[in-house]
């Protein structure tokens, strides 16, 4: 509590000088501030030159448990405008998005989608992993879109033209993850992952997903979510389960382990990207990329052809 009044004391001394920091040669430049790479690269394509983005997420970070540095004040600050993706994902800095929002657009894009579009837990909690619903995140990159043309409506037709070009892509990626996926046998069509991040991935792709932990990576994991997701492992002899690039692989681990022991030979079938993106300058760093890595990994080691 004391470092989050310090960083919000910290902001509003910055803010004082927010006005200087941009030069000349790129005021005419929307400086976007985003939480999560999924949103960030997204919106370098729609924005283009008339954007500048920074991510304060970088690879293998976890939204979940992600704390606001003073760096990340500063960067802020310097923004014109913020996005995050909302839905709980960023629940430490959410006071912090109050206090930005007092003077400039902080945007939780993924709260533009409709509530009957989203899923939830068994307690009603809201699932916030909606980038892996492809549909649902043009939806929210939409939003995004709009709060561009909003602040500079003179290069609209820029924008909506690089987000036409964009969501042809997205299309095309969601056609093909679809039918790749389909060639899965129904019986194989299990996720198992160190937690429950890919809801949205498997309602798109027919898939039935199991995560150890739940939603958020604060809960915690028990012996009898390991127990019961042996029993399906063995029920169902599901050749492979996966890890996450920002999670402890642990538990994981431990499933491999136990379904070892009652004569299962369950593999590791690989890692997946899940809250975070892969390192910049890499495919797996675009959120095109990430998506085609998880769904290569996925088909590959539930299709038994893995290593």
């Amino acid at each position: 509590m004391l470092v989050g009044m310090v960083l919000l004391l910290s902001w509003g001394t910055m803010a004082c000088s927010n006005q200087s920091l941009n030069t000349e040669e790129d005021s005419d430049v929307i400086h976007v501030v985003t939480t999560i790479a999924q949103i960030a690269n997204p919106i370098s394509e729609i924005g283009a030159e008339h954007v500048k983005v920074t991510s304060l997420m970088g690879s293998g970070v976890d939204p979940h448990l992600y704390q606001a540095t003073t760096g990340d004040i500063s960067k802020l600050d310097k923004g014109d405008v913020i996005f995050y993706s909302g839905l709980h994902l960023e629940a430490n800095m959410i006071k912090v998005f109050d206090q930005m929002s007092k003077a400039k657009p902080v945007v939780a894009i993924g709260e533009s989608i409709a509530e009957d579009e989203l899923l939830r837990d068994i307690k009603g909690a809201i699932d916030p992993h909606i980038w892996f619903d492809i549909d649902l995140w043009k939806q929210a990159l939409t939003a995004a879109t709009d709060q561009l043309i909003e602040m500079k409506p003179q290069y609209k037709e820029d924008f909506l033209a690089n987000k036409e070009q964009y969501f042809a892509k997205l299309d095309s990626l969601k056609q093909k993850s679809v039918s790749k996926l389909s060639e899965i046998p129904q019986d194989q069509r299990i996720l198992v992952t160190a937690h429950d991040a890919f809801g949205y991935f498997g309602r798109m792709n027919d898939i039935k997903v199991i995560g150890l932990q739940g939603l958020s990576t604060e809960a915690e994991i028990g012996l009898t979510d390991i127990e019961e997701t042996i029993d399906i492992l063995m029920e169902h002899k599901v050749p492979a389960v996966f890890i996450e690039s920002s999670i402890n692989p642990a538990s994981i681990q431990a499933v491999i382990e136990g379904a070892q022991k009652n004569g299962i030979d369950v593999q590791l079938g690989g890692s997946l990207y899940s809250d975070a993106m892969g390192a910049e300058g890499t495919d797996e760093g675009t959120y095109i990329g990430m998506y085609e890595h998880n769904v290569t990994t996925i088909y590959e080691a539930l299709m038994g052809k893995g290593e």
